[in-house]
């Protein structure tokens, strides 16, 4: 994993957490859903996407920096939906 998307998986990691503790929920858990989230997204881009471009970019640095790049961003996208799914079943849980 490159540093960027380390980086990026930490502030998914505090970023739920701080959801969570704001929507009254448990932090470690929702801290965990991202993470996870965030991982088996990075992962699934990086196995399918970026192996089937690498051949096409392997001349140009800033194509294969940016290709590089490409699961970070599917990963936070795919983190955000994560967290939007999760606070909208905290408010369903609290409605009455």
């Amino acid at each position: 994993m490159l540093f960027l998307a380390k980086l990026a998986g930490i502030a998914v990691l505090v970023w739920f957490f701080l959801s969570a503790k704001s929507q009254g929920e448990q932090p470690y858990k929702w801290a965990i859903i991202g993470l996870v989230g965030y991982w088996i997204t990075w992962w699934a881009i990086k196995l399918t996407v970026v192996t089937a471009l690498a051949g096409l970019v392997a001349k140009s640095a800033t194509m294969t920096f940016l290709l590089v790049q490409i699961p970070a961003l599917c990963a936070i996208v795919a983190a955000f939906f994560i967290r939007k799914k999760l606070i909208s079943d905290a408010s369903s849980d609290k409605a009455p």
